[in-house]
């Protein structure tokens, strides 16, 4: 990520990994409390050429990402820090159920 950030720019760090490593059947889970973090948007907008199922997890509205993503998460909280506690705890529980414990 840091050579990334180095030689493309911070705006292309996600981007640049949905084209290395997505294929068509991945899930990109994409995070931005706003929704419109142009870097994150991009990287959902590359996925889904390469038939990637998108999952945007937001804060209260989802931004761009409500429409883009196939399916928001967006949080009901108009505090930052509210929604992204509740994406950790949304993450862990993702996290369980594939696990299946």
């Amino acid at each position: 990520m840091t050579a990334v950030g180095n030689d493309y720019g911070y705006d292309k760090v996600f981007v640049r990994q949905v084209e290395a490593l997505a294929q068509a059947g991945d899930v990109l889970v994409g995070i931005s409390t706003s929704g419109n973090s142009a870097n994150v948007v991009e990287a959902i907008e590359l996925a889904k050429t390469k038939g990637v199922y998108c999952v945007g997890m937001t804060a209260a509205g989802g931004g761009k990402m409500a429409t883009l993503c196939d399916e928001c998460i967006a949080v009901p909280a108009k505090i930052t820090a509210r929604a992204q506690e509740m994406h950790i705890l949304i993450g862990h529980i993702l996290c369980e159920l594939v696990d299946g414990e």
